[in-house]
């Protein structure tokens, strides 16, 4: 069967690929399309489970929230580099992703990789026919769905952070500067009751001994302990810290003015917590010339 132009364009239009790939297709499933887009989506899952063990630290942060502002999702999407991160077809994968967890509220990571998306692939198999398609690693990392006591609001700083608030009581412009102050101050939880005893544990027994190097007696460096561990809670709990529009009240006393509450919230930032890849180009030169 002859491999026309037409036959070639179909296929690059079904698949997303290259020309010379979609025509080398056909030319191996001789002129059958459906084989070929079945084939070039098998070897393209090939590809992906090859790049699987590269890092994916970039990537993007991406919010959905209901019209009623009763429920929302954050979901955050690796990539290798920043430039895919801004790549049309990766940003749209993200955002499909994104509607789906807020639409199906999937209980955990692998039901969500095994939900449709509107083309009728599963989003593990968008993900790896992605891969395939621009040539990095990507990971659907993690995802949260917050249904709201109060109300939701949001703030993206970039598309690198993401914040979402269950705000009770106050208004819109009040759960926007909570979420700001969330984005840019990386509370770890909303009071002292949210921060785990093993964290305050850890944190007097750092305390105790750098305090007993001073020599004060017993009753001095239990106050000490005390103070420090009271000062580290106000930074790391949302209410303690400085509102960051008004460092002169707290974010606890703000919302008093306002009869508002947190109930929770959900701070994403990409690639917090993986580990990067530091590349020096220079030694890689070498290395390859070496290679030679």
């Amino acid at each position: 069967m002859e491999i026309t132009a037409g036959l070639v364009k179909e296929l690059r239009e079904r698949t997303g690929a290259g020309m010379m790939e979609c025509k080398k297709a056909l030319v191996e499933m001789k002129g059958d399309i459906d084989a070929a887009a079945e084939h070039m989506r098998k070897t393209g899952m090939a590809k992906a489970d090859k790049k699987a063990g590269r890092a994916a630290a970039e990537g993007l942060v991406v919010i959905r929230a209901s019209d009623d502002g009763k429920t929302a999702a954050i979901v955050e999407v690796n990539c290798e580099t920043d430039f895919v991160a801004k790549d049309e077809n990766f940003r749209n994968f993200v955002d499909a992703i994104a509607d789906k967890v807020l639409a199906a509220k999937p209980a955990d990571l692998d039901a969500l990789l095994a939900m449709p998306l509107a083309d009728g692939m599963s989003v593990e198999e968008s993900r790896k026919a992605l891969i395939a398609r621009i040539g990095e690693n990507m990971n659907v990392r993690r995802f949260s769905i917050i249904n709201a006591k109060g109300k939701v609001s949001s703030y993206m700083h970039g598309a690198r952070i993401g914040v979402v608030v269950d705000l009770e009581g106050g208004n819109d412009d009040l759960g926007k500067d909570i979420a700001m102050h969330i984005a840019a101050s990386k509370p770890i939880c909303v009071d002292e009751s949210g921060v785990s005893q093993d964290v305050i544990s850890k944190e007097k027994e750092i305390y105790t001994a750098q305090a007993q190097d001073s020599g004060k007696p017993a009753e001095i460096i239990e106050k000490m302990v005390l103070g420090r561990v009271q000062k580290f809670l106000k930074e790391i709990t949302l209410l303690g810290q400085p509102f960051v529009k008004d460092p002169d009240q707290t974010v606890e006393k703000l919302l008093k003015a306002a009869n508002a509450k947190v109930a929770s919230f959900v701070r994403y930032e990409v690639g917090e917590g993986i580990e990067k890849k530091v590349e020096n180009f220079a030694e890689e030169v070498m290395a390859q010339a070496k290679g030679n």
